[in-house]
């Protein structure tokens, strides 16, 4: 089953932007899809019975071996494939817990590493949306809080609010 068939219409995706204590950006190279070839965030699809925020840590581990911490929400990028497929991505801010030995997921990604947002910026192969973050200067996000309750009758397992 193809990706397409397997997520149907609508995509829910997160991306994380990890900042180092100096400040540099963990940075993926993809050997795969639209972005083969160039620099991004670490990314991956939100699966069954996962929240966002617990998804997107998961993908920084899998892509590159690095454990996070969610920091908050910085913001999403949403869009429509071919007229029909509803892309959403939700990029999330994180702080590494170990800033040690990347270990990058080998069959996804040519190579992940730590770089400088100022070089990023002067590099060709980044993506388009790298250079919009970087060019933002993001400096807030909205923290996420995972202490209300709906109400029992919503039967959530997990809720949580990023305003």
């Amino acid at each position: 089953m193809s990706n397409k068939t397997k997520r149907g219409k609508v995509w829910l995706a997160v991306g994380g932007l990890v900042k180092s204590s100096e400040g540099t950006w963990l940075v993926v190279k993809k050997r795969y899809g639209g972005l083969k070839g160039k620099w991004s965030l670490p990314a991956g699809f939100v699966e069954e019975g996962e929240t966002a925020d617990e998804a997107v840590v998961r993908e920084v581990k899998e892509e590159t071996g690095i454990d996070c911490v969610v920091k908050g929400l910085i913001g999403l990028r949403t869009g429509v494939i071919s007229d029909e497929i509803s892309d959403n991505l939700l990029v999330f801010l994180l702080e590494p817990l170990d800033e040690g030995k990347i270990k990058h997921q080998e069959n996804e990604l040519y190579e992940a590493r730590f770089i400088a947002p100022e070089d990023l910026l002067l590099e060709k192969e980044a993506s388009i949306m790298l250079h919009y973050l970087i060019k933002q200067n993001i400096t807030f996000t909205k923290p996420g809080n995972d202490e209300l309750n709906p109400g029992d009758q919503f039967n959530y397992s997990a809720y949580k609010l990023f305003f």
